[in-house]
């Protein structure tokens, strides 16, 4: 597939302690690559690092050690950072901290103004990214009577209208229900299918990671493993031992293949787990 989008080499970050000489390391030379078009999720518990790795995909902070770069730019450059910002997109976990403006369309327009993209230009943007994320009937709406899910894809729809290559989500759904849920992942699948952008999806939702092309696992600042979803979470053992979980489906499959049962590996999601399950139900009629 070619060079990096993104590229991590060996990147160390810390922070200082308040109150005390000390500082707390968040990541551990760390090294990974992100190609374009890919749809890679970050996953990992909570201070697992993956939350620091989505801020340096932008520029909002930067390694301590090591190298991050975005499409070969270094993000230290200080006469790169507007560059690196416009392609990278970071949507936060909360999108009530996103959102700016009293109505929805100003919103979405807040970007593209700052980058300085004409009027006119601007309106098609809006609708264009309004209409991506579904949202084009509530444009003259107040942002906060939406949903969390509404809400959130506005934020997207404010990112898209930038047009960059890549968008950086950092648990995007943590604070949604799941039908809020479902439509972020529909919104992120959208982009990264019918557009070709970029996606960096850091998560500790299972479901969410599965839906990924390439999963890279963090743990106490490092990469635990990385793969593809069957690579990955064929790896139950490990996970477990990382106190980590694996979908469903794939922790049922696992336990009866521990019991005895002749099943396939790398089982992830409910319709995979009822066809390698129909061949055993026929058996037992």
């Amino acid at each position: 597939m070619g060079m990096d989008y993104i590229k991590a080499d060996n990147i160390s970050f810390s922070y200082d302690e308040p109150d005390t000489e000390e500082r707390q390391e968040v990541l551990h030379k760390v090294s990974l690559g992100i190609k374009k078009g890919e749809f890679v999720a970050l996953l990992g518990h909570n201070g697992s690092g993956k939350s620091t790795i989505a801020k340096m995909f932008n520029a909002m902070l930067l390694p301590s050690g090591g190298k991050v770069y975005v499409d070969k730019m270094d993000t230290v450059d200080e006469s790169v950072l507007y560059e690196i910002r416009r392609r990278v997109g970071l949507v936060l976990q909360n999108p009530d901290n996103q959102l700016v403006a009293s109505i929805v369309e100003e919103d979405v327009a807040f970007g593209p103004e700052n980058l300085g993209v004409p009027p006119a230009k601007i309106r098609e943007r809006v609708d264009e990214a309004l209409k991506t994320v579904e949202m084009y009937d509530f444009r003259h709406n107040a942002p906060y009577k939406l949903s969390g899910g509404q809400k959130q894809r506005i934020a997207i729809a404010g990112i898209i209208a930038m047009e960059p290559d890549c968008i950086v989500l950092d648990e995007p759904t943590a604070m949604l229900d799941p039908r809020g849920r479902t439509e972020v992942m529909n919104t992120i699948h959208k982009l990264n299918k019918e557009r070709g952008i970029t996606i960096v999806l850091i998560t500790h939702y299972m479901d969410e990671a599965v839906q990924a092309d390439r999963v890279i696992v963090m743990d106490s600042g490092e990469i635990l493993t990385e793969g593809s979803p069957k690579e990955v979470f064929s790896q139950v053992e490990l996970l477990k031992k990382h106190k980590l979980d694996v979908p469903q489906s794939t922790e049922l499959i696992h336990r009866l293949r521990a019991a005895g049962f002749n099943l396939p590996d790398g089982i992830l999601n409910i319709e995979e787990c009822v066809a390698a399950l129909e061949p055993l139900l026929n058996k037992a009629k």
